[in-house]
């Protein structure tokens, strides 16, 4: 023990007598020399000098370490005047020793809070950059050949394409033209373009409609019911919560009516999810996480059991249909069956089927490998998938004049339809000495597509303007002056008014909210013929409508699904002088 009556040194040299100090270099300090210098500070400031150079590491620069890790900062708290309690020293160890084990057992919070920050300073993955995503593709025979001389059977009937003179008839012609940064496809009613659409070469940003991404939330929005997730592309996309996918036996604790958003996604979540529609000007990607992927015959439905039949079967062909979809349906998967279907066997309904089974697996094992964002599915080109949707033996013909797309397009027919391979011709312009789509008269109806004046066959004009929120289409009689009467003349002008309304709308790919302003009428059956008209007109449309009835005033309000952006958009770009306004304003200053 030590005598109490001693002379007591500076606080700073206030060290257990049963414990002498250790310097760097391994000698013992007498508890007296904390009184030299500036206490404790001035003792660790000599001892950091007196370290011979090399000797960093091991037990001395461990020990030199341990001055400066938490054990050593109660001491210096301690010989400053600060009386805070320390952790005692473990016996038969220097201080060093101890530190090490100390910050092996419990790293300090600085430390703690490095790691934190490495972590979020690692560079993003690029999605697609280690994985290369399914892509649709038909492996094999998926139709088989149909002879013709068997034309009695359903099948014959629906699937061979009619020919006159040993030439193929029907009502549609596809036209396919690339150029040097885009692919355009051309469908013709006769000689009447009703169909655009347009592609650019490559990864195209704004063409991701039916691609697969696994997603991770960014935002989540209660206020908005929506979340907003990273899938890789310029823009993050948006997810409502009407088209989040989830089990309600996780939330038994939540009424179904009261479930938000924000019980289902968080943010950083990872999503497994669909584009149903493009981006359009500022806005994102809409998603889905009800995943559908489509073939020729069939829609597959991932994780579901629900299934149907296209309503524009006749009703004997769906009750067939039906009775085949009861032993083909897969386990865990819903089915819908596709137009195209008619006429199909078994067999082929089957492989479509299997084929989309094996496609969703390879999905399902990209998504668990995958670092999101990252795309895991991937839409064939523009012209396979325009030929998947729509080609059958209404058309004559598909004349495409780009040889890779050409091999690729009868490829896929081949498999899909083989009796109608014959109709998908190579188009070489420079044989021919002029461009396809010349031949056809499609720039020239490419052109009046894009005015904003569309002249009707009796001397009326459509006059279409776009805005923010809707498009608007007022109907005029222009030079038709009639021969009758103003109401018939006025019926008969708005009856060529709602015809050509639904193949503008069609050709040039406007949806949204649209304003029809007809001309007054003062009879109701004619206003009911118009109607009627309009109504038969847009049912050849494909994209979903919704047309409401005539107001007192003439208009008639409608909507038409946008899933991308118009034709115009497409092949414009806003002016860099009036920004899009129309108008060049005068300098004030001049005025």
């Amino acid at each position: 023990m030590a005598d109490e009556n001693a002379p007591q040194a500076a606080p700073a040299a206030q060290v257990s007598p049963t414990t002498p100090t250790v310097s760097p270099d391994g000698a013992q300090a007498s508890p007296g020399r904390g009184q030299e210098g500036q206490g404790g500070q001035g003792r660790r400031r000599r001892s950091r000098g007196r370290r011979p150079s090399g000797q960093g590491s091991g037990a001395q620069g461990a020990d030199t370490e341990a001055k400066t890790g938490p054990g050593n900062d109660a001491k210096a708290s301690e010989s400053s005047g600060d009386h805070q309690p320390h952790r005692p020293r473990l016996p038969h160890l220097n201080r060093g020793e101890a530190a090490q084990k100390e910050q092996a057992k419990e790293p300090s919070a600085a430390q703690a809070v490095g790691r934190q920050r490495n972590r979020r300073r690692r560079p993003p993955r690029e999605h697609g950059s280690d994985l290369e995503p399914v892509r649709y593709a038909v492996d094999g025979q998926l139709a088989s050949e149909t002879s013709s001389d068997t034309r009695s059977s359903r099948r014959a009937n629906q699937r061979i394409g009619r020919s006159r003179n040993g030439r193929p008839v029907g009502r549609y012609l596809m036209c396919v033209h690339r150029s040097e940064d885009m692919v355009q496809i051309a469908v013709l009613e006769g000689r009447t373009l009703i169909e655009h659409y347009v592609s650019r070469v490559g990864a195209d940003p704004n063409q991701i409609d039916g691609n697969i991404y696994l997603g991770r939330v960014t935002n989540v929005l209660a206020g908005m019911e929506a979340a907003f997730v990273d899938i890789g592309t310029s823009k993050n996309a948006v997810l409502y919560r009407g088209d989040v996918r989830y089990d309600r036996e996780d939330l038994m604790d939540q009424p179904n009516k009261d479930v938000r958003i924000e019980h289902l996604l968080r943010p950083r979540q990872v999503v497994l999810c669909q584009v149903t529609k493009n981006p359009i000007g500022t806005k994102g990607a809409r998603l889905t996480q009800e995943v559908s992927l489509p073939g020729r015959f069939v829609v597959l439905v991932p994780n579901s059991d629900s299934y149907g039949i296209s309503k524009r079967l006749p009703d004997d062909e769906r009750r067939r249909l039906r009775k085949i979809l009861g032993d083909l349906k897969p386990e865990g998967f819903g089915v819908i069956v596709r137009t195209a279907a008619e006429g199909a066997s078994a067999e082929e309904l089957g492989r479509d089927i299997s084929q989309l089974v094996e496609m969703w697996t390879a999905i399902e094992a990209n998504a668990k490998t995958a670092h999101a964002p990252a795309l895991l599915y991937s839409e064939p080109n523009v012209a396979v998938r325009v030929i998947r949707e729509e080609f059958n033996r209404n058309y004559r013909g598909v004349i495409i004049d780009d040889r890779e797309i050409y091999e690729e397009v009868h490829s896929y027919v081949s498999s899909i339809s083989p009796e109608l391979a014959d109709r998908v011709e190579y188009y070489d312009a420079a044989e021919q000495g002029l461009p396809i789509f010349e031949l056809n008269h499609v720039h020239e109806q490419l052109h009046k597509a894009m005015d904003r004046k569309v002249w009707l066959p009796s001397g009326g004009s459509l006059i279409i303007d776009r805005a923010e929120a809707l498009t608007v289409i007022d109907v005029n009689t222009g030079k038709n002056v009639g021969t009758v009467s103003l109401e018939g003349t006025i019926h008969q002008n708005n009856l060529e008014a709602a015809q050509e309304i639904a193949r503008q709308l069609r050709l040039r790919d406007i949806g949204g909210i649209i304003v029809i302003d007809f001309i007054d009428m003062t009879v109701e059956a004619n206003k009911e013929d118009v109607m009627r008209t309009l109504k038969e007109a847009l049912a050849r449309d494909k994209t979903k409508t919704q047309v409401y009835e005539m107001s007192q005033l003439g208009l008639v309000e409608m909507t038409r699904q946008r899933v991308s952006e118009g034709l115009v958009e497409a092949l414009s770009d806003t002016c860099p002088t009036c920004k899009g306004r129309g108008v060049v304003f005068l300098d004030v200053d001049d005025v």
